[in-house]
């Protein structure tokens, strides 16, 4: 009876501070959001902190979002030697979406590369690997490899296009260290931030029309990419990146019936945790001793800014240490750069900027001695 009684005291407690501070049982920006999805991830691009995470670790198969890393092969390919690719019935002989190539089509390596980021097409997938490797196989290893190289532990690439195979599969936190690695080409960058896009064939000699699947590009502001999948074993799969304040943030979700909702959630969770901090120190205006100079000292001033994005909590935190000699010697040129501007967080160095030289000084020339005469007049005799 009592336990009864202390519970509704409880309610009764909770319902007038409801009326007299509501603002104080609202759910705040920072309280992590609920998402539909089996696994999710929010990274930080700018400094590889995990902001959000659900199940980030587990192994499941992601769909059509393999193609980032396909279109980003292709892309570095296209980068050596945009080639021409005519299209074989093999390289089509694939089931699910496309970008409508036939066989005997002649592509560019960028045209598929943009097939797959769009259109998300098997085809332009399956071609592409083709092309570059000879067989889907050899292409796997391929981008098994790129997959370690950018430190995805927990991944195995089967199929180029994302079509459920045994052993395809990957994490919610590798396939954010992957957009997060595919986000710094600059082209692939260009194509997945475009809700359409046109493609001329050479052969036939036409211009197509492709329009991106990825509607988060029109619901969230700042979003600038990157991939949707779906399968009947995977469910739907959405890798998104979007930028905002100088802060750039990557979500992943894995089997997520309602992602495009637990993309937006994730994303207003993951802006309400960092914050960007510019270091500028253009007016930091110093100076150094010269020796051996025909001046006796030479200004210093601070060179170009830095960037570092930090938790909201710890912005006020940063400690600034400036590293610069007690002297320098002659001669030093404007704009070489003297010593820098250090930022540290917690004791790590966050960022830093330059010290550069605001002038030139010029070393001086000391009249030699007799005896440094006389030793080298004999050393120009001598010496060879």
């Amino acid at each position: 009876m009592w336990d009864v009684l202390k519970k509704a005291l409880a309610m009764v407690l909770v319902l007038l501070l409801a009326a007299v501070c509501p603002g104080r049982l609202t759910v705040k920006a920072q309280d992590a959001p609920s998402v539909s999805a089996k696994a999710a991830v929010v990274l930080c691009a700018d400094n590889g902190e995990v902001l959000y995470s659900k199940n980030s670790e587990e192994r499941l198969s992601m769909a059509s979002t393999t193609k980032i890393m396909t279109a980003l092969i292709t892309l570095e390919e296209a980068q050596v030697e945009n080639r021409q690719v005519t299209i074989t019935q093999e390289m089509v002989a694939v089931e699910g979406s496309s970008m409508g190539l036939r066989a005997g089509n002649v592509v560019t390596l960028d045209t598929l590369a943009k097939g797959m980021l769009l259109s998300s097409g098997n085809d332009a997938a399956n071609a592409a690997a083709l092309a570059i490797s000879g067989s889907q196989e050899a292409f796997a290893q391929r981008m098994n490899d790129k997959a370690a190289q950018i430190g995805m532990e927990n991944t195995n690439f089967v199929t180029p296009s994302g079509l459920d195979a045994e052993q395809h599969y990957s994490t919610a936190y590798d396939m954010a260290l992957l957009a997060a690695y595919a986000m710094e080409n600059a082209d692939f960058a260009a194509i997945t931030s475009q809700k359409n896009m046109t493609v001329d064939f050479i052969e036939p000699a036409q211009t197509y029309h492709l329009h991106n699947h990825n509607r988060l590009l029109s619901l969230y502001s700042g979003c600038i990419g990157v991939k949707t999948g779906f399968t009947k074993k995977s469910g739907r799969c959405l890798v998104s990146c979007a930028e905002r304040d100088g802060v750039r943030l990557i979500a992943v979700t894995l089997n997520a019936p309602n992602d495009w909702n637990d993309h937006q959630l994730m994303l207003d969770y993951g802006f309400s945790q960092v914050q960007a901090l510019l270091f500028d120190d253009s007016s930091t205006v110093l100076t150094v001793p010269v020796v051996g100079g025909n001046v006796q000292e030479i200004n210093v001033v601070g060179g170009p800014a830095a960037q570092a994005v930090v938790a909201k909590e710890d912005a006020g935190k940063v400690e600034r240490r400036i590293e610069l000699p007690r002297f320098v010697y002659a001669p030093v040129r404007e704009g070489q750069a003297l010593g820098r501007v250090d930022y540290y967080l917690n004791g790590e160095l966050i960022a830093f900027t330059s010290l550069q030289s605001a002038g030139n000084a010029e070393a001086l020339q000391v009249e030699k001695g007799f005896w440094q005469k006389i030793c080298d007049f004999f050393s120009g005799l001598f010496g060879g």
